[in-house]
């Protein structure tokens, strides 16, 4: 017999018994497809070893506590998935524990406490959830983007001393797990995208853009903590329970509405909801022509401003009233170009450049519209769709978006990003980046870009608190592999590569095509002494881009350093990248 520390998962199917009296074989059936079809892919994928499986249980040893948890997390969300629309006595729902702790190998299976803990936690868990023991909590906190449930001091049957338990609880998406986020110090809200009523799917971009302007409006009064698009976003097309919205994105107030556009006419409803209560605290409906198109959204912003915040003064209201454009038809192209911004593939981001150029076409004073353009052609050499003559182009667009928006936080954070990544000017980009969250705190991509360019410059502690910022006001972005591979690559020059290759690791995983990190992952594991790990990811690096060089690699991070740059090309090369 051998023993040895181990990250023990342990998983049951909740109410297998049920199940089977109305259906065994339809039951066994569909146990055995999601084994194959899901669970044992993702065990496989994060190298766990299932070393038990009896009837609807099973038991996986891991190397890593991070990688059970992540394991189970991405079970759970997958298994959410299968059971969505099914009825409730047809859904086929996991519990799961995990422990980490010392086990006795005999053949090809495990024993000792460490195994029984893991089982008894299971048993803790939820239909749908995870519950993880004190020495697992103590490995990955700080490690994950979701948060923890203390349980507190559970006794279990069969265990003579009590355990710690924390819970983890799954999302409304069902595609991540996450606790309730606490709530800010000021009042707080998000704006979840309004129904488009217009019967034309053609005019979703334009309910979309309504909501974007009254978010940024209410993004700019410095007593509101107003989360990010990206986040709201992810609840669109859904009913949604506005106390579960509260609990995911740590909010006291939502706001949802509706948007009509017909021939030359506008019509905005819109209600706002106590998220811990589900209190409806206002609703009203503005109506007007489509040329007044921005003087109903200040109104819907005020109105929901004075009933959160009645102390908050006019003036400031009063500040927040700034039409990006006189020019509908360029606001309009402006929208379109945010729709293509948002999807990031090479094709939307070529369409979205096309409409913003059309809207400066339109209006040649359009600040914002400029600075989308710039930010778009980073968006382009971050996915390495760039060519080299577009530099010179990008920084045309970012400097005079500086000049038309000097008061605009979203012109400067995108024109101070493109000059920074594009240009090279990461000073210039720096100031810009700063002056935006300046302007407007709630900017989460400006708390993001502001710590892109500080990377560059390097400063990487001062990165991962401005990153974390970002992740806050946007907790749910659907681009989340952006924050964790800036997360990654912020702890790889702190010298820190276990933190560095657990974030790209999350980030793989968002977007399992996206290089960068799988190059983060390698050079960490290499420089840390894992070779096998290194190794690994490297494989999946030359499988993504066969042609990728060390030559090339210097490019992927603009580094100001010389240190720097010797550090990231050092450690892609001793995890194999071809010279």
């Amino acid at each position: 017999m051998e023993r040895r520390l181990a990250a023990i998962l342990a998983a049951d199917v909740a109410g297998y018994s049920r199940l089977m009296a109305g259906d065994e074989a339809e039951t066994l059936a569909r146990l055995q497809r999601l084994r194959a079809d899901l669970i044992e892919p993702k065990i496989r994928e994060f190298r766990g070893n299932i070393v038990g499986s009896a009837g609807d249980s099973l038991l996986v040893e891991f190397t890593s506590a991070l990688n059970a948890v992540e394991c189970a997390i991405q079970m759970q969300a997958s298994l959410a998935s299968e059971n969505a629309g099914l009825p409730e006595d047809q859904r086929m729902s996991f519990r799961m524990g995990v422990n980490l702790g010392d086990v006795i190998a005999e053949g090809s299976t495990i024993y000792g406490d460490g195994v029984n803990i893991a089982a008894r936690l299971e048993k803790l868990a939820e239909a749908g959830g995870v519950c993880i023991g004190r020495s697992v909590y103590e490995q990955v906190k700080g490690k994950v983007s979701y948060g923890f449930d203390d349980l507190g001091i559970q006794r279990v049957h069969n265990l003579p001393d009590p355990i710690q338990a924390y819970r983890l609880q799954v999302t409304a998406k069902g595609r991540s797990i996450r606790t309730a986020l606490p709530l800010p110090d000021k009042p707080s809200i998000a704006v979840l995208p309004f129904e488009n009523l217009s019967g034309d799917r053609e005019q979703e971009y334009f309910a979309d853009g309504v909501v974007e302007e009254i978010i940024t409006a209410l993004s700019r009064f410095r007593q509101l903590f107003v989360i990010a698009r990206n986040s709201s976003f992810t609840y669109k097309g859904r009913a949604v329970d506005v106390k579960q919205v509260g609990r995911e994105l740590g909010v006291r107030y939502v706001l949802e509405g509706s948007v009509r556009k017909a021939a030359n006419r506008l019509r905005i409803t819109g209600q706002l909801i106590d998220t811990s209560t589900g209190a409806h605290l206002w609703a009203d409906r503005f109506e007007g022509a489509l040329e007044n198109i921005f003087e109903l959204q200040d109104q819907v912003t005020s109105s929901v401003v004075g009933a959160i915040s009645p102390k908050l003064e006019q003036a400031e209201i009063e500040r927040t009233r700034r039409k990006p454009t006189e020019n509908l038809d360029a606001y309009d192209y402006y929208l379109r170009g945010l729709s293509g911004v948002h999807q990031w593939t090479k094709d939307s981001t070529e369409d979205a450049l096309s409409n913003f150029y059309r809207a400066i076409e339109l209006d040649s004073n359009f600040a914002v519209a400029y600075g989308m353009a710039a930010r778009t052609f980073a968006l382009r050499k971050g996915g390495g769709w760039l060519a080299p003559d577009n530099v010179p182009e990008a920084a045309r667009l970012a400097l005079r978006a500086v000049e038309l928006g000097k008061d605009d936080a979203v012109a400067l954070g995108t024109a101070g990003m493109a000059l920074s990544f594009v240009v090279g000017d990461h000073e210039y980009g720096k100031a810009l980046t700063d002056r935006a969250v300046v302007l407007n705190p709630n900017f989460a991509w400006g708390w993001l870009f502001s710590g892109w360019v500080r990377l560059w410059l390097g400063e990487p502690h001062e990165v991962i608190d401005r990153v974390a910022r970002a992740m806050r006001l946007n907790p749910s972005d659907p681009h989340s592999q952006t924050v964790y591979h800036a997360m990654a690559i912020a702890h790889f020059f702190a010298d820190r590569y276990s933190e560095a290759a657990s974030w790209a690791e999350m980030a793989m995983r968002e977007k399992p095509n996206f290089v960068r990190p799988f190059c983060v992952a390698a050079a960490s594991y290499a420089l840390a002494g894992q070779d096998e790990n290194a190794r690994a990811a490297m494989a999946r690096v030359r499988q993504i881009d066969p042609d990728l060089r060390l030559s090339d690699a210097r490019e992927l991070f603009p580094m100001k350093r010389t240190e720097d740059r010797f550090k990231w090309v050092n450690g892609l090369r001793l995890a194999g990248l071809p010279e």
